[in-house]
């Protein structure tokens, strides 16, 4: 890897919230209104993390019908594995964080939050100024 993109790894990663959006990614492939679900954040945060890592081709998306879905490009997993592995290895387990997004993930799977998204309709003219 040369070092230019060592450095944009690194600094993709020294957020924390794309960092758990690694962490996450790692475990599964999400939608961006899973990452929502999960990390309690609004869409345009959450799209925003996603464009660095993106960036930093820590990250890519895929669309699967009507959904993007986000994963970790196999040319990158193994590092960004490894070096999750290393940064994190003694807090992946006692971590408060981490646990509460991993359980946030299993609950958004076991909802299927993407598959249960609420349309949402306009307001009707008048509503809502007073």
């Amino acid at each position: 890897m040369p070092v230019s993109d060592a450095v944009k790894t690194f600094k993709a990663l020294s957020e924390t919230t794309r960092l758990r959006i690694m962490l996450l990614l790692a475990r599964r492939d999400l939608c961006v209104c899973e990452l929502i679900f999960v990390l309690k954040m609004e869409q345009s945060r959450v799209s925003h993390q996603l464009r660095i890592l993106r960036e930093a081709g820590l990250v890519e998306d895929v669309r699967k019908g009507r959904w993007i879905i986000y994963r970790i490009p196999g040319r990158a997993r193994k590092t960004v594995e490894a070096l999750l592995e290393a940064a994190l290895k003694p807090e992946l387990g006692t971590s408060a964080q981490i646990l509460r997004d991993i359980e946030r993930m299993d609950l958004c799977a076991r909802r299927d939050v993407r598959h249960k998204q609420p349309i949402r309709l306009p307001a009707a003219a008048g509503q809502g100024a007073k």
